[in-house]
């Protein structure tokens, strides 16, 4: 009797359109998240936020749900497009009251491996960061508890939160958790430093000086020449999570990690970003005031400002005999040869993937 009652469950689940192994599996699906192994495993998930494919299709609606913000007027795909690496094109995005933000939008790329968030590291973990811009009263407006209302009026998404979380209940914490697990997906891994790194790309002359310069440290007593870039910005990912003063101010206008830490040596101190994708993100800089890349590295390279909180990493370097301690030296070739290793950085596929993209415009 108990293996006929089985045959008629598994009939009526057919008919019904439910696969058997959904069936046996309870709950959403775990969603495998492809890297290379240089990545490394250091990522950062937690464990009352598991990443499945039902989570991650309801977070990636979310990012592009403008019910999201007050008078849905905007979404997370506002002020974070796909075409420009999850950024905006603006020195400051601008809120739903038209006031524009403190500091330049950051690019959302290998989110996984990021553990303190915002350019002065404030909030631990993406479920944090997330409800940040949501319920700014300057970015999206709109408490969490309105948004969930407003959700709760659509079938779709009692669907979809039944499907993500096992009920139609929607609540703002589901909200970010499902926000945090599309986010974690956003992996830029196939540029063509990438495929060289696989053995797949052959760079040209100036790529591969300029990889040298980027990752190599200044010494002209031995006639060394190099840009010391990885000290920050080192790994396949290019990515550390320091924070340093880079030399933009003697007296900085924003005191960055300073406002967080409380702790004088923090004064002018800002999160190191990733580089992938860099030639894609213009404006640089916390406050965006570096137009092109080509800015950035007369910056590094001519115009660093001494300060008493000025990364050690930029002190005493060049590529003279005689340094100064505020100039590396570099040629114009040189910089071009690094602008060259920059835009290897750029991965075509990560802008154009439909995994990430816009669900209301398909």
């Amino acid at each position: 009797m108990q293996v006929i009652g089985y045959k008629i469950l598994i009939s009526i689940l057919l008919l019904a359109g439910l696969s058997i192994a959904g069936f046996r599996r309870q709950g959403p699906e775990p969603l495998h998240i492809d890297y290379p192994a240089y990545f490394g495993n250091r990522t950062f998930v937690p464990d009352d936020n598991p990443t499945t494919v039902e989570g991650v299709a309801l977070g990636r609606r979310l990012f592009y749900e403008k019910a999201l913000s007050a008078g849905q007027q905007i979404s997370c795909g506002t002020c974070h497009r796909q075409e420009l690496a999850f950024t905006d094109g603006k020195v400051f995005s601008a809120g739903v009251d038209g006031s524009l933000q403190a500091r330049n939008t950051m690019s959302l790329v290998n989110l996984l491996w990021v553990r303190n968030f915002f350019w002065d590291g404030r909030v631990a973990g993406l479920e944090m960061q997330a409800a940040v811009p949501l319920t700014n009263v300057h970015e999206m407006g709109q408490s969490l508890e309105v948004s969930a209302a407003l959700l709760s009026k659509e079938a779709t998404y009692k669907s979809l939160f039944i499907k993500a979380f096992g009920t139609d209940s929607i609540t703002g914490e589901g909200i970010v958790k499902a926000l945090s697990q599309f986010e974690r997906t956003l992996v830029s891994a196939n540029a063509p430093y990438d495929r060289y790194l696989h053995g797949a790309y052959q760079p040209t002359a100036a790529e591969l000086n300029g990889i040298s310069l980027f990752y190599g440290n200044p010494d002209a007593a031995r006639n060394v020449r190099g840009a010391g870039c990885a000290h920050c910005h080192g790994g396949p990912k290019t990515y550390i999570e320091l924070y340093h003063n880079n030399g933009l101010d003697t007296i900085p206008a924003d005191s960055g990690r300073e406002k967080v830490s409380g702790q004088s040596y923090d004064r002018g101190r800002f999160r190191v970003v990733s580089l992938r994708n860099i030639a894609l993100t213009a404006p640089y800089m916390h406050d965006g005031r570096f137009r092109t890349l080509e800015e950035v590295l007369s910056h590094y390279n001519e115009h660093i400002k001494p300060s008493k909180t000025l990364s050690p990493f930029l002190q005493g370097v060049g590529n003279s005999n005689a340094p100064d301690g505020l100039t590396l030296g570099l040629t114009d070739n040189e910089k071009k040869d690094l602008l060259a290793f920059l835009h290897m950085l750029t991965d075509s596929t990560f802008i154009t993937d439909k995994r990430f993209s816009d669900p209301f415009q398909q």
